[in-house]
């Protein structure tokens, strides 16, 4: 099931610390897994955390294709992971399900490490170059409480903030 992306402004959600997952290999853990990849597919993303359709449980999704047809699906979960190492930098344009329509430049590590659980509870490591080093970053930094804005400059962040409110007050920002 497709469900609601929260958006930047709208919800405390997204900037609160998400609770660890201490149940495993329930109906509900694997439904939760399963629409958001559903979520993240539908919105053309290539990462989705829990936080950003309103559950605050440590749990995040990634597919580098993006849900693409032409390509075998590299689906990624990771429940109450840790990063373990990171390596290198890398500057790319991101972007966020919740906040639609901003892309900025952010530096990130090249190479990342993530130690994390599966739906059954099982530890796991994963390690992640270029775009699923960025993808795990920016999705970790999700169930951190921290949004891709706090990776820019205030200057940058300030701005963006004030066009969302002035879409927010246009009624363009639900």
């Amino acid at each position: 099931m497709v469900r609601k992306v929260v958006r930047y402004l709208n919800n405390p959600v997204l900037e609160q610390v998400a609770e660890p997952v201490t149940e495993f290999d329930t109906p509900e853990l694997h439904q939760l897994v399963t629409d958001m990849f559903d979520t993240m597919y539908k919105a053309h993303g290539v990462g989705l955390a829990a936080p950003q359709i309103n559950v605050s449980k440590r749990v995040t999704v990634i597919d580098i294709t993006g849900g693409d047809e032409d390509e075998e699906p590299e689906q990624i979960v990771l429940i109450n992971p840790q990063v373990t190492y990171t390596e290198g930098k890398q500057t790319g344009e991101e972007g966020c399900l919740s906040i639609p329509g901003f892309r900025e430049p952010v530096r990130r590590p090249r190479i990342a490490t993530v130690r994390a659980q599966d739906v059954a509870g099982a530890w796991f490591e994963i390690t992640g170059e270029e775009l699923l080093a960025r993808a795990m970053m920016h999705e970790i930094d999700h169930l951190n409480g921290v949004l891709f804005l706090s990776h820019l400059s205030a200057l940058k962040r300030d701005l963006i903030k004030r066009k969302i409110r002035k879409l927010q007050k246009a009624g363009e920002w639900e």
